[in-house]
């Protein structure tokens, strides 16, 4: 099943087309920058408890992302507090992400590459680069970087890596210390396994890539239904090893359909969930209609019955921060 989803999610990166030239995007008023952001739990994006933020991918068919984030604008009655993007691990540093809005949290699922390339001081430069960057935006930023480290699809997971996920905790703790080093105190770190492991086997355990924790602002994870899996087999295995300890974000998740009107219950689910477990911080949808490779429809807006589930989710107290 792993192999399945992610043979097409390996390949959803959509880029914008960015000018650098563009002025960096002021930070918000909502969320507090700099030294009293960095100290709060959740480092530079702060987590308050009772109050999740809510957010998404954004790629649909035919429209940009300012045409995208207008559209939910417009269904759901509220903004986007998180606009998830991917970057490449080199070639692409942008300036600014003028299509996202000041008002909400950029979050980058920044590519990772082989363990090596990292610890040998190699990739110095192209991480010193990146996090400049990502300074210069001077606004909240969620960096998930080398994400479902715990699969065997990704040049930085432990399969392709000598089945050694330590190598993976070094190049962790290298990219934080250069970002540190290069002044990128908006950042807020991201550690985001699958919510399964593949190969299923004790090295490849979640629990073994983890950095530690004054290395990790935020712990994310990866879930979605496709063989009909309920929100608390999905992410309750991270949040009882790390709930206690750190905020958590739902960093991608989303429901496909299996049969007509099936895909508003599983909402209706994940939003009974999120208000029962307190340690949800914040919950990023994977709203795409273009995975490429499939017929997949992750759109919470795919039928009527679903998007008035998603809209009741959204307008609730509970994803209000």
């Amino acid at each position: 099943m792993e192999n399945e989803q992610h043979d097409g999610l390996a390949r959803r990166r959509v880029l914008s087309l960015l000018t650098l030239t563009v002025p960096a995007v002021a930070l918000s008023g909502a969320i507090a920058g700099g030294a009293e952001a960095a100290a709060a739990r959740g480092g530079a994006v702060p987590f308050r408890k009772g109050k999740a933020l809510l957010g998404s991918y954004l790629s649909l068919r035919g429209r940009t992302l300012t045409e995208s984030l207008a559209l939910r604008r417009r269904q759901l009655g509220r903004e986007q507090r998180i606009v998830h993007r991917y970057y490449p691990w080199s070639g692409y540093a942008p300036l600014a992400e003028p299509e996202v809005p000041a008002s909400a949290v950029l979050m980058v699922s920044w590519d990772g590459t082989t363990h090596k390339r990292i610890t040998s001081g190699r990739s110095d430069k192209n991480i010193a680069l990146m996090a400049n960057r990502l300074a210069g935006m001077k606004r909240p930023i969620m960096l998930r970087w080398a994400w479902e480290m715990n699969g065997n699809w990704f040049a930085w997971d432990g399969a392709h890596n000598g089945k050694k996920p330590s190598g993976y905790i070094r190049s962790w703790r290298r990219i934080h210390r250069i970002f540190s080093e290069e002044g990128a105190t908006n950042v807020a770190w991201v550690w985001a396994p699958n919510w399964n492991s593949g190969p299923d086997v004790s090295w490849n355990r979640f629990e073994n890539y983890y950095p530690g924790d004054d290395y990790v602002d935020w712990v994310g994870v990866s879930g979605y239904n496709f063989s009909k899996e309920s929100p608390r087999t999905l992410f309750s295995p991270i949040v009882s090893a790390y709930g206690k300890r750190k905020p958590i974000v739902l960093a991608e998740t989303a429901a496909i359909g299996h049969g007509k009107g099936t895909k508003a219950p599983w909402i209706r689910k994940l939003s009974t969930y999120v208000k029962e477990t307190p340690s949800v911080g914040a919950v990023v949808w994977f709203d795409t209609d273009r995975q490429k490779g499939t017929s997949r429809n992750f759109r919470p807006d795919s039928d009527a019955e679903a998007l008035a589930a998603y809209r009741r989710m959204a307008r609730s107290t509970r994803f209000s921060g």
